[in-house]
């Protein structure tokens, strides 16, 4: 249980969680290593559109106005990967009614259980282990079995155009076809809500299963809730994080039709040129328990989880424009969860997409947050994985938490690609912060005790969530010090 701060509110400074364990899919990269060589390789995982996912003959558009056209046909995808049925206790003939979604998220969790050291080993309980995964949306196999219902509607048609009854049931039937067939298993196949619950069917958990769906911010909803089941004494082990495969044509007409998709097919977060996101694949999952038990069990830590932040922008205009008091109220109820001042933090994982009004108002947020805290200019290198990898949506928080895990873990500063005038807002006079564009050896600032970072994530409705990571020391002593050394600002009220 957490301990309690001067008003009778628990903290997670005082029952921190260690992350034992990575595994990830994401552009280009097969696992978590892929991956993590990709960010300090500086590499660019974005492509054009692969073969048979959707016609960019019949779809593609460079008018942003015209109806049923996206003018994007870029992104990030991940890479083919083998899959077994029968090593995950699946009837072949169900592929075709599941989701990718599903499938790649057994592979990944599988890998995730290896890399925490969990089989075979003394202290791993499935019974109770859990996992709580961030979704969004809808999953692509949802709309190629929502076509199938149309099939009467294009029987009509073509009888209205002149062909005999006949020659309709043929195209009908040929139509209808094209598609996965409705079966009894169709429905768990297809919904994401399930995800979480194949992944503690196949692999024996008998922990809580759930997912979150906070938007783009569900990883890290998620990981709230894992790390509730922790701190609570539900269970021991947890598996969190996120996963989306939706590059679908659906997405990407609806991120068109809100004008957030790059006019240039190029994602450059936090550049004063950026002008738009690129969508991207990923299912990125982490390993947690509570961190003494995991020093007792002699288990390597990533990273641990000090603190966790989130709030809604309130009242608004719209519901998807971003509002920085929104955001500035989930970075100062993440620092004081982690009992900690944001100016002890060196490394700022953003949320920053690439849209220009979405990345300024984070800029915003994050920078107020420092100055009312007494952060010296240039004291925080600030970054965004969706330069190199897009927005991968309900997995862009965990794509952000194993960066800055593996960031305190290899003790470096990862860099952003696609910056070539950064954005003022990082860089006007006196700006705590600076944007990192390479590779560089996290060297410890004698004042702070320990290397922090933190990472946010925003999603549409005005959901707000932000967590404050440190390294691992197995001796805590001093952990804390940083508080009284660092001003902090209590949380203020938020505006209406």
């Amino acid at each position: 249980m957490n301990g309690p701060d001067e008003s009778g509110r628990r903290r997670l400074a005082d029952s921190p969680i260690a992350i034992v364990g990575l595994s990830g899919l994401f552009p280009r990269a097969r696992d978590h290593r892929d991956y993590w060589q990709n960010i300090v390789d500086a590499v660019d995982c974005t492509d054009d559109l692969p073969e048979g996912r959707w016609s960019t003959t019949d779809h593609h558009d460079p008018d942003p106005s015209r109806p049923d056209k996206t003018y994007a046909r870029r992104g990030a995808f991940v890479p083919d990967v083998a899959f077994d049925p029968i090593e995950f206790g699946m009837p072949p003939n169900q592929l075709e009614i599941t989701s990718t979604m599903q499938t790649l998220s057994l592979v990944v969790a599988r890998d995730l259980l290896r890399d925490a050291g969990a089989p075979g080993s003394d202290w791993y309980d499935p019974s109770r282990t859990g996992v709580v995964l961030g979704v969004t949306g809808t999953v692509p196999l949802s709309h190629p079995l929502a076509a199938r219902l149309s099939t009467p509607v294009l029987r009509e048609v073509a009888v209205s155009c002149g062909l005999s009854e006949q020659d309709a049931d043929v195209l009908a039937d040929k139509y209808a076809k094209a598609f996965p067939p409705w079966e009894e298993n169709t429905f768990p196949g297809l919904l994401a809500n399930v995800t979480a619950g194949r992944v503690a069917n196949r692999l024996g958990l008998g922990g809580m299963n759930s997912t979150v769906d906070a938007a783009c911010a569900a990883s890290l909803s998620a990981v709230r809730v894992a790390v509730a089941e922790l701190v609570d004494g539900r269970a021991d082990l947890m598996i969190t994080g996120g996963c989306d495969t939706e590059t679908s044509l659906f997405m990407y007409m609806c991120f068109s039709k809100t004008r957030a998709l790059s006019r240039s097919d190029r994602i450059r977060p936090l550049d004063e040129s950026a002008d738009g996101t690129l969508l991207g694949e990923g299912i990125g999952m982490i390993a947690l328990k509570r961190l003494a038990d995991a020093e007792r069990d002699g288990d390597r830590v990533y990273a641990v989880i000090r603190g966790i932040g989130s709030a809604s922008d309130g009242r608004a205009k719209s519901i998807y424009a971003p509002r920085a008091e929104g955001q500035r109220l989930a970075l100062q109820r993440a620092y004081a969860d982690a009992d900690c001042s944001p100016a002890s933090v060196q490394l700022f994982e953003l949320h920053a997409t690439g849209t220009p009004v979405g990345d300024r108002t984070e800029l915003e947020a994050l920078t107020s947050v420092l100055r009312d805290a007494g952060a010296e200019p240039g004291s925080a290198a600030i970054g965004s994985v969706k330069s190199q990898i897009g927005h991968t949506k309900g997995a862009a928080g965990a794509a952000s938490l194993i960066k800055l895990a593996l960031s305190l873990h290899q003790k470096a500063l990862p860099p952003t690609i696609n910056v070539e005038r950064p954005n003022p807002g990082a860089l006007g006079e006196g700006a705590p912060v600076y944007v990192n564009t390479a590779t560089r050896p996290w060297i410890k600032d004698p004042r702070r005790p320990v290397r922090r970072a933190g990472t946010s994530a925003m999603g549409f409705g005005g959901t707000n969530f932000h967590v404050v990571l440190e390294e691992h020391a197995p001796s805590r002593e001093g952990a804390c010090s940083s508080s009284t050394t660092w001003k902090f600002v209590p949380p203020k009220p938020m505006a209406e």
